[in-house]
């Protein structure tokens, strides 16, 4: 894959990944950089957004999440032992409270994380440990690890760590652009067969967070996985799983709106129809709301919810928070029964810290 201008400096390091930021607009369309570089003021944290409560949550929620890492680098419980996903997840949650290799109190977790992650990139480009599992989540939330690394890393001055990442990237987001099916979204296992919106939606997270780091990424497979998304959403504003006809769910439906977001649609009727659906059926604290897969849809709808901003934000970021902080074990863990402890923490840290906007990934 031939890299960009951009990407190109950054491997240079000439500049920060974090000054090539994109502004609003369909991914692959806005090539001009972010004149402030993530730092305006939608992207800190508002009055009252921060609570002690959540900070005292976060730093229990840290301490538990370093300890429950193996020596090689991973996360995971159970049958999701020493998965790339629970991996990559754990490390994006300490990167949210601004830990990096070399910077703060869990850098060293981050650094064996990456390490851990890198070790587990083939040849082919998939990042994988353990392929029972439906490797291509494994794959989306890895390399959408590695782009946010790449993204607030490659102008700190280690040049090996920044070329290993750079080709682990390109060749991550190369395998996503060649697995991407004739319904232009992605399934299980990385071959073009069939497709579902939860599979899809971490692949264009992926794409987006190295697009954000520099890395080029195919406009056609952003245009058709956009199609895709669209097809699968129903009447009632909820997305079904695939383009056969099926019931909404609000997990997936949450996943379907971020998708929108991440790429580069930020004002849309099916977007609009999407965030309804969520209060309707998700809102936390709401006698009507729905527990599946809980950890998973909440990690997507905080994200949706944030970047629609406005009253949405303003009524389901104080009862997510809460009802987190809530739910909190006194050893500082999240229990999901059918993912494991480690899982679930990284998916409630990661939620608990989206006011803190760190990853590039969710700054405005």
């Amino acid at each position: 894959m031939i890299r960009s201008f951009r990407a190109a400096l950054l491997a240079a390091f000439a500049v920060t990944p974090a000054a090539f930021a994109q502004q609003d607009g369909p991914l692959g369309h806005i090539d001009a950089p972010r004149r402030d570089g993530g730092a305006s003021a939608q992207n800190k944290a508002l009055a009252n957004e921060i609570t002690p409560e959540l900070t005292a949550s976060v730093n229990r929620g840290l301490r538990y999440l370093a300890g429950a890492q193996t020596p090689d680098g991973a996360f995971g419980d159970g049958r999701f032992g020493k998965n790339v996903a629970v991996s990559a997840l754990a490390g994006i949650a300490f990167m949210a409270d601004g830990h990096l290799p070399g910077r703060g109190e869990y850098g060293d977790q981050v650094a064996r994380c990456i390490e851990y992650i890198l070790a587990n990139c083939s040849e082919s480009g998939l990042i994988a440990a353990d392929t029972a599992n439906g490797p291509m989540y494994g794959h989306g939330f890895a390399t959408l690890f590695l782009g946010e690394v790449y993204g607030m890393t490659a102008g700190g001055g280690d040049t090996a760590l920044a070329g290993r990442l750079h080709e682990a990237l390109v060749k991550s987001i190369h395998l996503i652009e060649q697995t991407q099916n004739q319904e232009g979204g992605w399934r299980y296992n990385p071959v073009p067969y069939d497709a579902d919106v939860s599979v899809t939606i971490c692949q264009i997270m992926a794409l987006r967070s190295a697009r954000n780091a520099g890395i080029e990424v195919s406009k056609d497979v952003i245009d058709r996985a956009v199609e895709y998304v669209r097809k699968c959403q129903n009447p009632d504003g909820g997305f079904k799983y695939q383009l056969e006809t099926g019931q909404s769910g609000w997990p997936r439906s949450a996943a379907g709106v971020a998708s929108l977001y991440y790429a580069g649609i930020y004002k849309d009727d099916a977007i609009d129809r999407g965030l309804a659906y969520l209060i309707r059926e998700a809102l936390p604290g709401s006698p009507s709301a729905n527990r599946a897969h809980y950890y998973y849809g909440h990690y997507y709808a905080v994200q949706a919810m944030y970047l629609a901003g406005g009253a949405n934000w303003a009524r389901w970021w104080p009862a997510i928070r809460e009802e987190l902080i809530r739910n909190q074990a006194e050893d500082g863990s999240w229990e999901d029964r059918s993912v494991g402890y480690a899982y679930a923490t990284s998916m409630s840290l990661i939620i608990l810290q989206m006011p803190k906007r760190y990853l590039p990934i969710f700054q405005k």
